[in-house]
């Protein structure tokens, strides 16, 4: 038996059984002449007591017809129904059956032993090393959670404690500013009431003469001076800045259950600049080489001469994030600027991360940097990044780049953003692309 074939397969009749008869033909003086089977019925154990009769010829089934599966005489093969048609006595046929039920029952038998043999070896085994694995992966959980957390509280209390000690200062100096003015004001009223009296109560001649008086009066209330409120009396935003809290604070944010994604985020088709190519699905930015022949339809949205565009979502409230693929670009920006920004020109107004409304992370000529208002603070980055995120938490007023592959924060600023934001980007070189 083909030992590729499935194990109950066997029992179709299509199988071919060894010694498949001729069709028995007549023999004279006798009658048909009736094959002997090598086995007998009780042998074979396909019947038992009185044998079966054919209904047609009433002769003994003692025949099996392989064309229509079932029993049948020698007339039948003969002269009947099954006339050439493949027909094999019965012993041949309960012999062959028999022969494929046994190599069944083997491929059973070794199927069971090699279930057997997995159920004892390789699953036991997988159940031993899952233990140790699942002990190992918990220690590891515990050991990174509690580093985390030790971490964090001695952060916690370290921001804690210079945020109380910035208070106090400030109290302090807020203190000793009341006393001081306090007590100017009480000069103040003092000096003006000795020269109402003076005024009221003084005899022309002798005012007219008091001259040395009247200035010193004057040259005292002169001398209190105005008010100046000072940065010393405001609480200091630095005190509670921390690169690990901010670090974690961004990856719970962007890798977190609640992670923000602005995931319909594209580029606005009106603002594309004329030296920029956009593509059919509005994600990815081309820079052209050489400008186009003919001009885009004038629009007051579009940059007419930098090769800026703007993105499609305006933030003023919630939490927002965005990833850039810039790997194919070796000069771009990536930023936020208010919806205010001008379009038109080739100066500083609309030249991204040149004003005080947009803020960039620029890389240009292998440099990275973060420019704002013409300033530019140079970035380490110790491998280029092919993807840079842009994390935009408008509760706390703050713009955070980084790198999503690492996670690593390439740059944070916090600032009093005072108008809608809208993603901003500029590319001089080959495309950088949305990535949702």
């Amino acid at each position: 038996m083909d030992c590729e074939q499935p194990i109950f397969s066997v029992l179709s009749g299509d199988v071919k059984e060894a010694g498949d008869a001729a069709v028995p033909s007549s023999c004279g003086g006798g009658g048909p002449a009736s094959p002997t089977a090598t086995t007998s019925d009780t042998e074979s154990g396909i019947f038992s007591g009185e044998c079966e009769l054919c209904v047609e010829h009433e002769s003994e089934l003692d025949w099996f017809c392989g064309t229509e599966q079932k029993l049948i005489c020698s007339h039948c093969a003969i002269v009947g129904s099954c006339h050439g048609h493949t027909v094999t006595p019965l012993a041949t046929r309960v012999t062959a059956v028999r022969n494929q039920l046994v190599d069944v029952c083997e491929k059973i038998q070794l199927q069971a032993l090699r279930i057997e043999k997995f159920i004892d070896q390789t699953l036991t085994v997988k159940e031993q090393k899952l233990q140790g694995a699942a002990s190992r992966a918990r220690e590891q959980v515990l050991a990174q959670v509690s580093a985390a957390r030790e971490a964090l509280e001695e952060e916690e209390q370290r921001l804690l404690e210079e945020v109380q000690r910035e208070e106090e200062r400030v109290e302090q100096c807020l203190l000793t500013q009341r006393a001081h003015w306090n007590q100017a004001l009480a000069n103040l009223s003092q000096t003006r009431s000795r020269l109402v009296h003076m005024l009221t109560h003084t005899p022309d001649a002798q005012l007219a003469t008091n001259v040395q008086d009247i200035a010193e009066r004057v040259e005292e209330a002169e001398g209190v001076g105005e008010p100046c409120d000072t940065d010393q009396l405001n609480l200091n935003p630095g005190c509670s800045d921390s690169k690990l809290l901010r670090s974690l604070w961004a990856t719970a944010v962007l890798l977190g259950p609640n992670a923000y994604g602005s995931s319909y985020l594209k580029f606005d088709e009106r603002t594309v600049s004329p030296l920029l190519s956009l593509s059919n699905d509005l994600c990815t930015l081309t820079f052209l080489h050489k400008k186009p022949r003919q001009s885009p339809p004038y629009d007051p949205a579009r940059f007419d001469c930098w090769p800026n565009v703007l993105g499609s979502l305006s933030m003023s409230s919630g939490t927002h994030s965005w990833v850039v693929d810039v790997g194919q670009s070796g000069a771009f920006k990536v930023g936020v600027c208010y919806a205010s920004l001008e379009r038109k020109g080739s100066g500083n107004e609309a030249r991204l991360g040149y004003n005080a409304q947009s803020w960039v992370l620029s890389h240009y000529d292998g440099d990275y940097s973060f420019c704002h208002a013409e300033k530019k603070v140079p970035l380490k980055v110790v491998k280029t990044p092919q993807r840079i995120g842009l994390l935009l938490d408008w509760p706390s007023q703050t713009l955070l780049f980084y790198e999503p592959d690492s996670g690593a924060v390439l740059y944070s600023v916090t600032q009093h953003f005072s108008a809608p934001l809208l993603p901003a980007f500029a590319v001089t070189d080959r495309s950088i692309t949305i990535l949702h």
